[in-house]
C-alpha cells in the first residue's frame, strides 16, 4: 500500500465506494461517492494528537470486538494514507453538539465538521473486482455452540488479530473473559461450511490450514498448552500443505478427532465440548479454555448490488461468475471487467496472487492496445421490421440496446462494444428484428444440414455410395 500510494500513475481513493457504473471496456464510466472523512485530507499531517484527546472509545471493527478505538480512529495501524476519520454515529459532537476536542487539539486546523460526501466521475479503460469475503454470522445460526453468548468462544480471526503483535492483546493469546492464559484450546473446523442446513454447502478451502497454523502457533506462544482439532477431513492438496498438517501433529502435538461437535455449554470457568471420534465410534468431552472456529468463507454482504451495478452475473451464494471457469478463469461475461481473490470463490493466498496478478496481465493486454477487437457474436437490428417496441431494450441484461430514431420512427440500436452476444434480445423479439450474427435462421439450418450433405469429391467422381 505504501508504495503503491507513491507511484504518480496510481490513485488510492479510501473510505469511498462505486455508486454507478455506466460504458463499456476501454470507455467505463464510474461514479464514486468519497464519504464525509470530516477531516481535510491536504492538511492532515497524521500525527495522531485527536484520536489520543478524543474521549470516546467503541468496539474496534478491526480487532472485531477484542479491543476499542476511539470516535476518531484510523482503521489499522499501517493504514494508508494515514488520515483518520471521525464516525458519525459515535462522535458526541455529531449526536449531541458538544465535545469537539479533536478540533481544540488539532495544531493543523484539519477538522471539517461540515465537511460532506462528494460524488466525482472517472472513466477507466478496465476494471478489477477483488471485494474481498466475510465470514458467516455463526452467532445466528448455531445456538448449539453458544450462538455469541459465551466470551471465549472466538473465530478464527479473533485468534489471528490476538497472534499480531499490534493486536488488541499485544500478541499474547488470552481468554477474552478474564485475560488469562489457556492451556487447552479446541478448534471446531467446518463450522458453516459443507453444511446445507444452516451453512453452505461449499468448501472454505483455507480453513485446514490456518487452523493447523493456528495449532503450532498456540504451542510456540504457550509450550504448555494442549490443541484438539475436530474435523470433518482434511483437505490439504496443494504443494507441501500434507506436510504442514502433519508437522503440527508430529512436532507440536495437536491432536485432531475426526468428528463434528454436537454441542459446546459451560461448566464453571471452562468449556465444554461434546463431540464424537468416528474413528474410534465413540463419543468425546473435552474441557476447554478457549475454543476457535473455523467460520465459513462468504461473499461480501453487499455483492449481490455490486454484481447489478457492474453487470456481471453471480450464483445463488453471490459469489461472482466466470466467464469460463478453465480457458477464462479470471474474466466477467461483461468484457473488460475481471475478477481476482476471494470474490469468485474461497482461496488462500497464493491463489489469490495468481489471480490478482493474471487479472492485472489481462488489464494491461486491453491497454496496450489502441484499439480493440470486438467479438464477431454480437446482435444486429433490422430497422425496416423493428416495430419499436423496446421489449429488448428492457430484457438486456448488460443494457446494450438503447431506443433510437430511425426516419421519426423509434426503433432499437445496439452498442457493439457492450453487447456480449447471449442472445436474450433476439429470443425475446416478436417481430424478429433482431438477430445474433453468425445465428440467423439461414446460418443455422446450413449447421444442421452440413452433416447430411455429399462431400463434392464423392459427387464429382461417382461414388458407389450415390
Amino acid at each position: 500500500m505504501v508504495e503503491s500510494s507513491k507511484d504518480k500513475n496510481i490513485q488510492i481513493l479510501t473510505y469511498s465506494e462505486v455508486e454507478e457504473v455506466k460504458g463499456y471496456v476501454g470507455n467505463f464510466e464510474v461514479k464514486i461517492r468519497k464519504k464525509a472523512r470530516s477531516v481535510d485530507m491536504s492538511k492532515c499531517t497524521g500525527c495522531g494528537t485527536c484520536m489520543e484527546k478524543c474521549p470516546f472509545k467503541v468496539p474496534s471493527e478491526w480487532d472485531l470486538g477484542l479491543g476499542t478505538r476511539k470516535a476518531i480512529y484510523t482503521p489499522f495501524p499501517q493504514a494508508v494514507p494515514n488520515v483518520p476519520v471521525i464516525d458519525r454515529e459515535h462522535c458526541a459532537y455529531f449526536l449531541r453538539g458538544k465535545c469537539r476536542a479533536c478540533e481544540k487539539f488539532c495544531a493543523a486546523g484539519a477538522i471539517d465538521f461540515d465537511q460532506k460526501d462528494e460524488i466525482i466521475s472517472e472513466t477507466f479503460g478496465a476494471i478489477v473486482v477483488a471485494t474481498g469475503y466475510s465470514l458467516i454470522p455463526w452467532e445466528k445460526y448455531y445456538g448449539e455452540y453458544g450462538a455469541g453468548r459465551y466470551k471465549d468462544v472466538i473465530t478464527g480471526l479473533h485468534f489471528e488479530r490476538m497472534l499480531q503483535a499490534s493486536g488488541p492483546t499485544g500478541g499474547k493469546i488470552v481468554r477474552p473473559s478474564d485475560g488469562k492464559e489457556p492451556k487447552t484450546v479446541v478448534f471446531v473446523q467446518c463450522v458453516g461450511s459443507r453444511d446445507e442446513a444452516k451453512g453452505v454447502p461449499y468448501c472454505s478451502g483455507i480453513c485446514c490450514m490456518y487452523t493447523a497454523k493456528h495449532a503450532i502457533l498456540l504451542r510456540e506462544h504457550v509450550p504448555d498448552s494442549q490443541a484438539f482439532v475436530f474435523y470433518i477431513d482434511i483437505r490439504a492438496t496443494k504443494k507441501n500443505y500434507e506436510q504442514f498438517i502433519l508437522k503440527a501433529q508430529r512436532d507440536y502435538g495437536a491432536m485432531y478427532i475426526r468428528g463434528r461437535v454436537s454441542r459446546i455449554y459451560q461448566k464453571g470457568d471452562k468449556l465444554v465440548v461434546k463431540g464424537a471420534d468416528t474413528l474410534a465410534g465413540t463419543p468425546i468431552e473435552v474441557e476447554a479454555d478457549l475454543v476457535v472456529l473455523a467460520t465459513a468463507v462468504v461473499p461480501q454482504p453487499d455483492a449481490a448490488e455490486m454484481g447489478r451495478r457492474l453487470s456481471i452475473p453471480y450464483d445463488q451464494y453471490a459469489i461472482f461468475t466466470e466467464a469460463h471457469p478453465k480457458l477464462r478463469p479470471v474474466e466477467s461475461v461483461t468484457r473488460g471487467i475481471f475478477l481476482a481473490g476471494c470474490c469468485q470463490s474461497p482461496m488462500d493466498i497464493p491463489e489469490a496472487v495468481a489471480t490478482g496478478s493474471a487479472a492485472a496481465a489481462k488489464v494491461c493486454g486491453i491497454l496496450s492496445h489502441d484499439e480493440l477487437t470486438l467479438e464477431a457474436r454480437i446482435a444486429k437490428v433490422n430497422t425496416e421490421r423493428c416495430s419499436g417496441c423496446l421489449t429488448c431494450v428492457n430484457v438486456c441484461p448488460f443494457e446494450a440496446i438503447v431506443a433510437d430514431k430511425v426516419d421519426s420512427r423509434t426503433v432499437s440500436r445496439v452498442i457493439p462494444s457492450l453487447c456480449q452476444g447471449c442472445g436474450t434480445c433476439a429470443a425475446t423479439c416478436a417481430a424478429e428484428a433482431i438477430t445474433l450474427n453468425g445465428f440467423n435462421n439461414s446460418q443455422i439450418f446450413a449447421q444442421i444440414s452440413a452433416p447430411f450433405e455429399k462431400p463434392a469429391k464423392e459427387v464429382a467422381s461417382g461414388s458407389p455410395n450415390e
